[in-house]
């Protein structure tokens, strides 16, 4: 059986001595000091390896079942569930005036990071909730809000969001689903949506569901879709439950991972609906929770990392197979332990590398949220949003490589089902396809998002990078292996954007085909950045008194590999984007 433990110590030094979380200007950061976000962090540790963790296998061998119409979780999510609830977890970051806790979305992310590695079906429920109460908060009026936001804050009633039909996934402009106005200002929903993620369970008394929908008469296209809200059970003005709206779920789909989580088809007859936002622009208030669940995913590819890095590190350890070719380091048994050969020592730190990196990244970008949201800083919400792409895309690939290479560790042991690390890679599939698929991501990066604002938010990311190393000249760690490599890649990013630049306007085929190796090279360059920091941060901490040096050390050899051993690619995904668009369209689509 697999195991988990929460990463709280790192987690503190990204927080802490990377961030320097409680020293920020935003508010709420001043209460976040080591001892509070410590507590937390532990607290959610042992909710995560106590309860949920043990499920994890639990769910991803039962899965959940549609009985007359009901969907059942899994053996013992119900009763974790009402912990979760019971323990405030649903509502750290939600606002007060709903029941919230208030607390800073990075805090929220650090607890989410810990839930979803241990148990990244279960924590989906709650996932998706926040999601939906964030459109809600953002657009809805204050009576929706009154109406909806305090039972989803505590998940009593959990949340959904419907985009696709069986006909049109990406392409939401070809949706069919209608709303029907009535005259009491509802609306009636018809249509079918698929690949709903907690679309249907026993866990709550109520699910609010928000549904992409063309009013009739609307415009053609996606300037015609509107959102709406969208309950399993009719609400009424009090707040009282009353019959059953006209939702019901057609099936329960067959998936190669995240068993545990119900993901259904949901029919819509005449069901009763009301309009969350304007009328016919339903995709800006969609986008404040996919923008959000793309955050979440990322996350998610990174989390699934984690877990399966920790169990395949133990196996190493543990596994006694071959001799060191330098000499016996186990001399009185068998054989040498697995962690002893240059290969396995590869491929564990690939994947600690990348695993320390990408949660930097994540808390660093839960950091421009808090600030963009909590001190309206425009310039903080452009950054997040130009990284957004790929913080999703790029964790989620390598998130799903790095479970495949812990799985390698095992050998033999790794294809067989007991020890766990083929659900870790079933699991991580998912997070490349939903929430937009990867290649959607990087055709939004440099489709969208790189001319943004007139490109402002590029450039200045390029201007950090490049402060970053002018100012750092001299110091002894990063000269010693981190800013020539920092420095080298963020010449290949500029590179590629030039190349954008000069021949995307001519034959749009030249960036587009070259998106997906750019939205990597971004990637690669992002967390070269946190490792030269993390870096930097490490060596300051080492030079203080009672310092946990073998952390330190270990932090600093780490970033060292990633910059020797990773970053390089940048030059790779530079030499592919500027082959341009030719070999890839050369084809005509009847010779392939």
């Amino acid at each position: 059986m697999p195991s988990y433990t929460a990463p709280t110590k790192d987690m503190q030094f990204v927080l802490h001595d990377l961030l320097q979380a409680s020293t920020q200007d935003i508010p709420g950061y001043d209460e976040m000091d080591r001892d509070f976000t410590g507590a937390v962090l532990e607290e959610a540790g042992k909710l995560a390896q106590d309860v949920l963790h043990p499920l994890n296998e639990v769910g991803d061998r039962q899965g959940c079942t549609l009985e007359n119409g009901v969907v059942r979780t899994p053996e013992g999510f119900r009763a974790a569930f009402d912990q979760v609830r019971d323990g405030g977890w649903t509502a750290l970051d939600c606002d007060p005036e709903y029941g919230g806790q208030g607390l800073p979305y990075l805090m929220q992310t650090g607890v989410g990071e810990i839930l979803s590695a241990a148990n990244m079906a279960f924590n989906m429920y709650q996932g998706l909730t926040h999601g939906a109460y964030s459109a809600i908060h953002v657009h809805g009026t204050n009576a929706q809000k009154q109406k909806w936001l305090p039972k989803m804050v505590t998940c009593e009633w959990t949340g959904t969001m419907n985009l696709t039909e069986p006909h049109a996934g990406t392409d939401l402009g070809m949706m069919r689903t209608k709303a029907e106005p009535q005259d009491d200002g509802t609306y009636r929903i018809t249509g079918q949506k698929i690949f709903i993620s907690a679309g249907d369970h026993d866990m709550a008394e109520n699910i609010v569901h928000l549904v992409l929908a063309k009013i009739t008469g609307a415009p053609e296209g996606i300037k015609g879709v509107s959102l709406f809200i969208v309950p399993k059970m009719i609400v009424d003005d009090d707040g009282n439950i009353g019959a059953r709206n006209g939702v019901s779920v057609g099936k329960i789909e067959e998936k190669m991972g995240i068993h545990g989580n119900a993901t259904c088809v949901m029919n819509y007859d005449g069901a009763t609906g009301y309009l969350l936002g304007e009328a016919h622009k339903g995709m800006r208030a969609m986008f404040t929770m996919m923008n959000e669940a793309r955050l979440g995913v990322g996350l998610q590819g990174y989390a699934q990392a984690e877990i399966a890095y920790q169990n395949a590190l133990a196996y190493a350890i543990d596994r006694l197979q071959g001799r060191d070719v330098t000499g016996a380091k186990n001399p009185d048994g068998p054989a040498d332990p697995l962690i002893v050969h240059p290969d396995i020592r590869r491929n564990l730190m690939d994947q600690k590398s990348f695993v320390e990196g990408a949660r930097a990244f994540v808390f660093w970008g839960a950091m421009m949220i808090d600030r963009a949201h909590r001190n309206e800083d425009k310039d903080a919400d452009g950054l997040i949003s130009l990284l957004t792409p790929v913080i999703k895309g790029f964790l989620t690939d390598k998130g799903f490589e790095f479970a495949v290479n812990a799985q390698q560790v095992y050998g033999g042991h790794g294809y067989i089902e007991e020890w766990g690390m083929s659900q870790f890679v079933r699991d991580a599939r998912i997070a490349q396809i939903y929430e937009g698929a990867n290649g959607i991501q990087a055709l939004d990066l440099v489709g969208r998002k790189l001319a943004q604002d007139g490109g402002k938010h590029v450039m200045a990311f390029f201007e950090m990078v490049k402060s970053f190393i002018k100012d750092n000249a001299g110091n002894e760690v990063l000269e010693a292996g981190f800013l020539d490599p920092l420095k080298a890649a963020s010449k290949d990013l500029q590179a590629a954007s030039m190349y954008f630049m000069q021949h995307g306007m001519k034959n749009p085929n030249a960036a587009l085909s070259g998106s997906y190796d750019f939205m990597h090279l971004f990637g690669h360059v992002c967390l070269g950045l946190m490792w030269a920091r993390m870096a930097k941060a490490a060596g300051e901490k080492l030079a203080e008194d009672g310092a946990d040096r073998d952390f330190l050390e270990a932090k600093i050899a780490t970033g060292r590999y990633y910059m020797a051993r990773q970053l390089p690619a940048t030059a790779m995904h530079l030499a592919r984007i500027e082959t341009g668009p030719d070999t890839i369209m050369a084809l005509e689509s009847t010779a392939f």
